[in-house]
């Protein structure tokens, strides 16, 4: 069975890796390079696809400053090419809508559909109170009733759910305007997710609607500013988490021990039984350990999904 047809129908559980394309005007030798070590990485892992994302400047979502300088990337769409051809994987490619109006999200979607690059997730803007030419409702609606049959992915982001606030409604939102499947914003502390779930599952139910599958994020931490740069994205870490990698003798082998528990937690609800989850691995630094823990960390979490 194909990537899409899982996703739609959520029978099995589809395990991603997630990757971030080259910086914008990289030597053509630097971005052929980045393809070869991520598929000597993924060559004989039980990859179902690749997540390739699509990197906005987030400075106005946040007071904080930037752990990292914002580096603007390749059309992740050109990237999801070049993958799909050296590894022969299927990809999810990612989408900011940015300041896109709606012929420009339809030009976008055509030249996407000529590249035959059709599972797509859409992503909002991420300064909220702002008036944009297209909104992500629209967005995803056009694109899941555009007739190159695109399947439309959106995201989910356990930390925003509150009582003033439901993601749960949110997600059975999205679906009902077209979103097949949702990948997570990374995980590092279970409850939020938890809660999310429990909820997303009883709104279903009072919808009268299946859950759409979600895959859960997760990636590997063995620095303080790796850490930090999480944080800043809006991950929920725990301090006593953070305290417990940060001392430890080896910090990215406590947060692969971290991400495993706390799947384990996430699994162990009965929640679990209805609504189709996956796994997404990616990593947010581009130091060598931490890259090649993402790979540990695949293997871990695949062996807690099998077990379960």
């Amino acid at each position: 069975m194909d990537l899409k047809s899982r996703l739609r129908d959520g029978d099995a559980p589809v395990f991603l890796y997630g990757t971030t394309p080259p910086r914008s005007g990289a030597p053509r030798e630097q971005i052929e390079s980045a393809v070869e070590k991520l598929a000597a990485r993924l060559s004989g892992l039980p990859v179902d696809g690749v997540v390739v994302y699509d990197i906005q400047d987030e400075t106005g979502r946040t007071g904080q400053p930037r752990p990292f300088p914002f580096t603007a990337t390749m059309d992740p769409r050109e990237y999801s090419v070049l993958l799909r051809a050296r590894t022969w994987l299927t990809p999810i490619t990612y989408k900011a809508l940015g300041n896109l109006d709606e012929r420009a999200w339809q030009s976008w979607l055509v030249e996407s559909a000529q590249a035959d690059l059709r599972l797509v997730s859409v992503v909002g803007r991420p300064t909220s109170g702002v008036r944009y030419p297209l909104s992500l409702s629209r967005a995803v609606r056009v694109a899941g009733e555009h007739p190159a049959g695109f399947t439309v992915g959106g995201v989910a982001i356990a930390e925003r759910h509150t009582q003033r606030r439901s993601e749960s409604a949110r997600l059975l939102a999205k679906a009902v305007e077209g979103c097949a499947y949702f990948i997570s914003q990374t995980v590092y502390h279970a409850p939020p997710t938890q809660r999310l779930l429990a909820d997303y599952v009883r709104d279903c139910r009072g919808a009268a609607l299946a859950p759409r599958p979600i895959v859960l994020t997760f990636a590997p931490c063995g620095r303080e500013k790796t850490l930090a740069f999480l944080r800043w994205l809006g991950v929920n870490i725990a301090p006593e988490t953070a305290s417990r990698i940060l001392s430890g003798a080896d910090p990215l082998r406590k947060s692969i021990e971290i991400c495993r528990d706390n799947l384990r937690r996430i699994l162990d609800e009965p929640y679990a039984a209805e609504v189709p989850l996956g796994i997404n691995v990616e990593s947010v630094s581009i130091n060598r350990d931490e890259i090649d823990a993402s790979i540990e960390l695949f293997q871990a979490l695949r062996e807690v999904m099998a077990g379960r």
